[in-house]
């Protein structure tokens, strides 16, 4: 039982949300079904059980159903099915409770269908207070809007009253802002998978809709005008007025999305940042720890969502760069439980080797990281990374030399990496192996060298290099 799709999905609801789906389940106007009833309350005792060595199977359950009748898998299939089909109607449920907006263009759609006139009236004024109610700003507001127009639209009966002052620019406007700006949304989203995965996805009317946005003003549209801005930031890396205009709109706007969203809003922007950082911009590492101290001070987005591993990172190595330790560590501790918990452990000891890396107590790094394989690549790649510089700056050789053969084989072996980060790594690999072949005599060799990496920009940790080679040249 504990391998079925029905059992790991109950894994996910906490107390109160058993306790409701419960009440769900006995509902006879959902379910009629009391078997049903006794399969959900034999798994939440599983799952409160603290015996979760002893087994519990389908034939267990069964018993309790039909007592000494066959085992029937056609027939307990179908109980299971059933089941999960009511778990599913329930999730659904809960978001259109949750939402009151979508409760009232749904009732006024229903209104329209039965031909209420007498609570048309009623209906409507619902939805408009809903609507003026509603704080947040997304795109999905815009589509409410215009359903709440639409069914205005239908029930003013225009093939009878033709002299009706209509709503059509109303409807015709909110259609057209929750499409332009969900469109904008999965452009940008598809932008910046296609960084880290390779993507062919084709983006349809892609060009027609950046062109008119650009040519036309949509301030008063913050979900329009933000992810416009988000895809120039995307689309034109090298100008930085994009990523200032994004950081204001953001600053500004924040608090008329939901947190999650919010906080998807401002990765473009710690992105740019980043981008900066990488390629030697003198001031990258700033604009990313200022980015992210921003971010942080919006207690009402941090305190409602999950720090990705890969935004803890970012924002940690920024802070190192500025030789910000003390910082660091404070965070670590204060924001490792905004961490999702299967990343946890991971992230907090990568991060952990990344400040003793820093603090240059390469005997902790070799530590938290020698036995290590994360189960994120953009951990395992910047763990080997860091494992490459540590070994180099502990003169050990023999495990360095290991290192280089292992990671390689681990690059060959993700071919689902984009052909630019394996450059990145391969790169580095290559020009750490010569770094340790060359002597202080070597002039020649070092300046070689130097002149190598110069002309080579796809680099993980280029600038590192770069330092090592310089130290050499004394």
């Amino acid at each position: 039982m504990r391998n079925t799709k029905l059992y790991s999905v109950l894994e996910y609801f906490d107390k109160k949300e058993l306790s409701q789906l419960k009440k769900y389940l006995e509902s006879p106007y959902f379910n009629s079904n009391k078997d049903l009833i006794t399969i959900f309350d034999l798994i939440v005792k599983n799952l409160n059980s603290t015996k979760k060595d002893k087994p519990f199977e389908k034939i267990q359950v069964w018993k309790s159903l039909q007592g000494n009748k066959p085992y029937d898998d056609v027939r307990f299939r179908k109980y299971m099915s059933d089941l999960l089909k009511l778990i599913e109607s329930f999730l659904a449920q809960k978001v259109y409770e949750d939402t009151p907006l979508l409760q009232a263009t749904t009732l006024l759609e229903a209104v329209e269908k039965k031909d209420l006139e007498k609570i048309y009236n009623s209906a409507m004024k619902s939805a408009r207070r809903h609507s003026d109610k509603y704080i947040y700003r997304t795109a999905n507001y815009y589509y409410y809007q215009y359903q709440i127009e639409l069914n205005y639209y239908n029930l003013t009966d225009l093939e009878i009253k033709r002299t009706e002052v209509t709503n059509e620019r109303e409807m015709l406007l909110n259609l057209d802002y929750f499409y332009l700006a969900e469109k904008l949304r999965v452009f940008c989203s598809i932008l910046s998978r296609q960084y880290l995965i390779e993507s062919e996805a084709e983006l349809m009317f892609y060009e027609e809709i950046v062109n008119y946005v650009k040519k036309n003003n949509f301030d008063h549209v913050p979900a329009i005008s933000i992810y416009y801005q988000i895809y120039l930031t995307q689309t034109d890396s090298n100008n930085k007025q994009h990523y200032l205009k994004l950081k204001e709109l953001l600053n500004e706007h924040y608090h008329l999305f939901p947190p999650a969203q919010a906080f998807e809003m401002y990765t473009p922007a710690v992105n740019f940042a980043i981008r900066m950082l990488n390629t030697g911009v003198p001031e990258g590492a700033a604009e990313v720890f200022q980015t992210y101290k921003e971010l942080l001070e919006k207690e009402s987005i941090i305190k409602n969502i999950e720090f990705s591993p890969w935004h803890f990172r970012n924002a940690i190595t920024a802070a190192l760069r500025l030789k910000e330790y003390d910082w660091t560590e404070n965070f670590i501790q204060e924001y490792r439980h905004y961490l999702p918990e299967s990343f946890r452990e991971n992230a907090v000891t990568f991060n952990m080797a990344l400040l003793y890396f820093y603090q240059k107590k390469y005997d902790k790094v070799i530590e938290k990281l020698r036995d290590i394989e994360f189960e994120d690549f953009t951990y395992n790649l910047n763990s080997k990374t860091m494992l490459i510089a540590t070994y180099y700056e502990t003169d050990e050789i023999e495990p360095l030399y290991s290192l280089f053969d292992s990671f390689r084989a681990y690059l060959r072996r993700h071919r689902d990496l984009p052909v630019s980060r394996r450059v990145l790594y391969t790169n580095l690999i290559k020009f750490t192996k010569k770094l340790t072949k060359l002597t202080f005599r070597d002039t020649k060799g070092i300046q070689k060298l130097r002149e190598e990496v110069e002309a080579t920009k796809n680099i993980a940790s280029r600038n590192w290099l770069l330092e090592k080679i310089a130290e050499m040249d004394w």
